[in-house]
């Protein structure tokens, strides 16, 4: 019985993601973009912060930001990193392009409004990818990681900090029962680790419970090299 209820809530899951798409990803972020850091700089703030002290000590200096949104994150990279940011929201890139300007981030290369599942960039064009509160807002997770992992160079570096879902408890019925609220929401309420990476498959080398309540984690890995990303994609 317990499998038939997992499976079951599964596939409720499938139903909410479907009706999350790029057109409704925008239209709810041209609403969040002028509220956003209001609304979601604090609580994110922790996991912000984690996800790029992480990355300041890594090697770098090619980093990507996935959806980077209003550029909260910006100011905390070291200055010898060369950053560049996507996201899909041009209200959201030109809040964070006013913060570049502002506060003088001559290290951050460029705010490019690009589909994250369907990146521009050349393979291996990075050393870090790092996706912020992303991976539950694209349509399709796994493209996401997959993207992320192409134009990463092999045994580069992929972080995601992000709220995944309860395996159990209270906390699992409320995110199932918002889950039909995902289009109005542009996110995920339901999201779970598995809708973005397999861990039997996808090698993690760090996971980390964020502030505040452990409610957002840290996830940590390396690139898969090129033969291996090639055997995934079959």
């Amino acid at each position: 019985m317990a499998d038939i209820g997992m499976a079951k809530g599964a596939e409720e899951r499938g139903h909410a993601r479907a009706a999350l798409d790029a057109d409704s990803v925008r239209e709810a972020y041209r609403r969040w973009a002028g509220v956003y850091d209001t609304v979601f700089g604090g609580v994110s703030g922790f996991g912000r912060r984690r996800a790029v002290a992480a990355v300041n000590r890594l090697a770098g200096p090619r980093v990507l930001e996935v959806g980077v949104g209003t550029g909260l994150a910006l100011p905390l990279y070291r200055r010898d990193l060369q950053v560049v940011g996507i996201d899909l929201s041009r209200e959201m890139l030109e809040k964070a392009k006013e913060r570049v300007e502002s506060e003088r981030l001559g290290n951050v290369g460029g705010l490019l409004e690009m589909d994250a599942e369907h990146m521009a960039f050349a393979d291996g064009s990075f050393d870090i990818a790092v996706a912020m509160f992303t991976a539950s807002v694209v349509p399709d997770a796994k493209k996401l990681f997959a993207e992320m992992s192409r134009v990463v160079r092999p045994g580069g570096h992929l972080l995601f900090v992000n709220h995944f879902a309860a395996e159990g408890g209270p906390r699992w019925w409320i995110e199932r029962a918002m889950a039909p609220l995902a289009r109005r929401l542009g996110w995920h309420p339901d999201f779970a680790l598995r809708d973005l990476l397999d861990p039997e498959v996808d090698a993690v080398e760090r996971m980390e419970a964020c502030p505040p309540a452990g409610i957002f984690t840290l996830v940590q890995m390396r690139s898969p090299d090129a033969p291996a990303r090639a055997l995934a994609a079959e």
